[in-house]
């Protein structure tokens, strides 16, 4: 009876103890870097629009860029890159810009979350790529500082 399963036994275990050290080894190595600002979940979803500056300020925190050219917005950007082994370089794998516009009255008018899509700024929120204009020059030159 141990003649012929014996040495299937112990291939199948040999196969096991290497998968499991593979996998052990495959989460010692890889790093993961977040910059910048990280939205907190369910924090857009406390935002309607018409909320004042104040309440963008106490729910979102300081922005990490305000523009004033046409109407104000605040913008909190973050990126997130990898590295599977210490030595190699990063590969950045999102990044994101929390875009809040608000009317003269300083209410909420507008809510966008843009990311990259396939190497195109895109929009998550209303899932749409943005047409062009001022805005979307300032988007595409805040990707390129990062």
């Amino acid at each position: 009876m141990n003649g012929p399963t014996r040495p299937f036994r112990m291939a199948a275990a040999r196969v096991a103890v290497t998968v499991a050290f593979g996998i052990l080894l495959s989460g010692c190595f890889s790093e993961t870097y977040q910059r910048g600002y990280i939205v907190p979940e369910g924090a857009l979803e406390q935002l309607p629009i018409g909320s004042t500056q104040e309440q963008v300020l106490i729910v979102l925190g300081t922005p990490s860029t305000v523009a004033t050219v046409s109407g104000e917005a605040f913008y909190y950007i973050s990126q997130r890159a990898e590295r599977s082994i210490g030595f190699m370089p990063q590969r950045v794998v999102d990044q994101r810009v929390v875009a809040v516009y608000f009317d003269k009255n300083r209410r909420v008018e507008r809510l966008a979350n843009y990311g990259l899509k396939d190497g195109k700024v895109f929009d998550f929120v209303s899932r749409a790529t943005p047409t062009g204009g001022k805005d979307v020059a300032y988007l595409n030159a805040l990707f390129k500082i990062f």
